[in-house]
Formats: structure tokens, C-alpha cells, sequence
């Protein structure tokens, strides 16, 4: 039997899809013979006690998950995330870098300096890649910080915000799409495959209205209803982070498929993500107990 640690947060129970994610995955647990314990920040001392490691809050190098999630790796434990897949996930230009290198289709994409934001360089980008332009801070989750400008003006605006933490921000062509794809995976292999529809008239997968922000709705997809070509873009995208979980963000350009962004602890939500495919929650654990093909 394996004594599996699940490092959450407060903030992690807040929502009940979140809650009954997390019921699932200890009854996964049980039900294969092994036993998963919720740990919080204030436990991560007691990470070596045990035999595995799921991370279920949100992950940052600044975090106390990453602190968890390093001290799993240290003492030879599988975890998810692991430390690796956090520090490139969570910083974008990193992230787009691997994508390059594995060959992985992504939007036109450029890394702009702080001093490359004058106007004849802006001019410049939008001649080369078209207006709007989608740009983004390296470290942003959840939609946040990112934002379309059709202007020199609103690029400079937007870029002064980000560089107050950041040396140079992504600057990328804008593929329009009513939703995302997201194909989620797990050791290069397919989890789950689900759409995530803009809320109302967005161009991106949460809005503001009234104070109140509204998310994308989720469509869960049967894997084998999909095109094959979005499944292997999916995967390829993951292998070029790692091997660990991760969701994988895809806008379709006609036939073809281009890649946003790779997201370490991707949402899982009871009723939401799982809705095609339950087994998930089983998988991840025998994952963590050591069965590589699950």
C-alpha cells in the first residue's frame, strides 16, 4: 500500500467541483489499494514520510507548492508537478522556448526587451506579425496579464505594466477562436480532451462583468471523436516540457493546430474536465504508485 501526500491550499477547497475532484481522487486511492493523506503548507516537513506526492494548488517557483514539490524530487519521490515542469510552465518565454526547439506549432511569436518597446519597433512588430497583437507577461496564469493591443499606445501601456517584474514579455500573432482546445496529459500520454468555450463576446477564456468574472464553459470531448492531428500536436507539446501532467491549450486554424501555451496542474473539476472520461482520477493515482502504463 502507498501513502500518497496531496499538497492543497485553502484557497483549493473553495469551490465545490474543486472539493469533489479531490473526494475522487482519495476514493481512486482507496479503491487501488492505497491511501491518500491532504497535506498544507504547514505539513510540507512531513513530505518525506511519505511514498508519492500530488500537488493541487497553485504552482509557482515563489510558492510554498514548489517548495513541496522540491522536496518530493529530493527524497526520490514521484510527484506532480515536479519541480522541473513548474519552473518552465510558470515562466512563459521559457516554456515557448522548449516549443520552439521540439518543433511544436505555435502562433508567430517574438520576445521583446524592455529596450525594443519604442515605436519604431512596435511599428515594426505589427507590420511583421499584423494588428491586433496578443501579448503576454512571462509569468501569468488563469488569462491574467495577458491582453490585445492594436496600437503602439496600448502595447506600450500594456508592456510598461508587465515589465515592472519582468524583463522582456512575449509578443504573438492573434489566432481568433470562439474556444480553446485542451488536450491534457499525463507521461506523453492523452488524459482527457475538452473544449473551453469564451464566455460571451471574449476573445480569451475568462471576462469581467460587473466585478464578477466569468469563466470559460467546459465541453468535455470523447477522445476518440477528435482528429488524430490534434491529439499528437497535444502530445508532442507535453513531451518538449516533460513528463508530467499537463494541459495543453490548442487553437484550430482550419485543419491545422496551433499551440497557446502548456499548463503544469492543469483544472480538473468534478462534472467539468472529467465529464468524458472518470477513470482519470484512477490513472494519475496509479501513476503515482509506480504503474508507468495506466
Amino acid at each position: 500500500m502507498a501513502n500518497i501526500a496531496c499538497f492543497v491550499e485553502r484557497y483549493t477547497v473553495s469551490r465545490a467541483e474543486e472539493l469533489t475532484a479531490l473526494a475522487n481522487f482519495k476514493l481512486a486511492a482507496h479503491q487501488l489499494g492505497h491511501n491518500l493523506e491532504f497535506v498544507f503548507r504547514r505539513d510540507i516537513a512531513r513530505i518525506p514520510s511519505f511514498d508519492a506526492l500530488f500537488i493541487r494548488s497553485l504552482t509557482d517557483p515563489l510558492n510554498a507548492a514548489y517548495v513541496a514539490s522540491r522536496t518530493a524530487e529530493l527524497y526520490g519521490m514521484p510527484v506532480i508537478d515536479d519541480p522541473d515542469s513548474i519552473i518552465i510552465c510558470c515562466d512563459k518565454i521559457n516554456m515557448y522556448m522548449h516549443l520552439m526547439r521540439a518543433n511544436v506549432p505555435i502562433p508567430e511569436t517574438r520576445f521583446i526587451s524592455k529596450g525594443e518597446m519604442d515605436r519604431k519597433a512596435i511599428e515594426a512588430l505589427f507590420e511583421e506579425l499584423g494588428a491586433p497583437l496578443i501579448i503576454k507577461a512571462p509569468h501569468t496564469s488563469f488569462s491574467l496579464h495577458v491582453d490585445k493591443v492594436s496600437t503602439v499606445q496600448e502595447f506600450q501601456d500594456a508592456a510598461r505594466r508587465y515589465c515592472r517584474r519582468a524583463d522582456e514579455i512575449v509578443a504573438q500573432r492573434f489566432v481568433p477562436s470562439r474556444f480553446d482546445w485542451r488536450v491534457t496529459t499525463l507521461d506523453g500520454q492523452v488524459l482527457f480532451v475538452c473544449k473551453y468555450i469564451m464566455p460571451g463576446d471574449s476573445w480569451k477564456l475568462s471576462r469581467q462583468d460587473n466585478g464578477h468574472t466569468e469563466w470559460a464553459k467546459i465541453e468535455a470531448v470523447d477522445i476518440d471523436s477528435v482528429d488524430p492531428r490534434l491529439l499528437e500536436v497535444g502530445v508532442a507539446a507535453s513531451r518538449a516540457i516533460g513528463r508530467g501532467l499537463y494541459g495543453v491549450d490548442i487553437k484550430q486554424v482550419g485543419d491545422d493546430y496551433v499551440v497557446i501555451e502548456v499548463n503544469d496542474n492543469p483544472n480538473i473539476d468534478a462534472g467539468g474536465e472529467d465529464a468524458r472520461n472518470p477513470e482519470v482520477y484512477g490513472r494519475i493515482m496509479r501513476w503515482l504508485t509506480g504503474e508507468r502504463t495506466f
